[in-house]
């Protein structure tokens, strides 16, 4: 029984590192546009980045009724929660991607939306933009290091072998609410940038 599970422990581990890379690819093939896109492509896809803001904000609470829940040994709502907050995550992942695909890049600071950052510009944000940059530059990496983190440790949850999901999700927890609750954070800073009446 032992050695089964740890063959199939293998092929899960091997099946998150091929699905990370994979989902890795496909972000940054279409983040960086090397796709071609339809010039005209529906409205709501403006709408996109606030619905970003929204899933992550909601993962967010329920991480933190996630954590109140196991705390309280209350183990089905805690499942419960754990799943949603991935399912939404999911959701977050297939939208962002949507969204910078056909949306163009918004530079933080460009407040006439020419994609060029004047020296004016640049000393109104001279004092924020780091902590912005910051910011993101910890969202984004932080986001690509949890998925493994976070699939290995739903495996570990729903196959019932709770002593390695404690030891993951003391790491994996952490850094999935801070990538949720900054993703958040990034979208209101970035947010009265964007010029969306093109």
């Amino acid at each position: 029984m032992a050695l089964l599970i740890a063959s199939n422990e293998k092929k899960i581990k091997l099946t998150v590192f091929i699905a990370t890379i994979a989902v890795c690819a496909l972000v940054i093939i279409l983040n960086q546009k090397w796709i071609p896109h339809p010039d005209v492509f529906p409205g709501f896809i403006y709408s996109l980045p606030l619905v970003n803001a929204i899933l992550n904000g909601t993962c967010t609470i329920l991480l933190l009724f996630s954590l109140a829940a196991i705390k309280k040994r209350n183990i089905r709502l805690h499942k419960k929660l754990n799943l949603t907050a991935f399912l939404l995550s999911t959701l977050f992942l297939l939208s962002y991607v949507t969204a910078h695909y056909f949306i163009p890049d918004t530079k933080y600071g460009d407040v006439d939306h020419d994609g060029i950052m004047s020296a004016a510009e640049s000393a109104k944000v001279s004092g924020i933009k780091p902590i912005y940059v910051v910011i993101l530059l910890t969202h984004i990496f932080l986001a690509i290091i949890v998925l493994p983190l976070v699939l290995i440790s739903f495996y570990y949850g729903l196959t019932d072998q709770r002593e390695k999901h404690k030891k993951i999700t003391r790491f994996s927890y952490p850094i999935w609410l801070y990538v949720t609750a900054s993703g958040v954070i990034v979208y209101l800073m970035i947010s009265p940038f964007y010029n969306y009446t093109s």
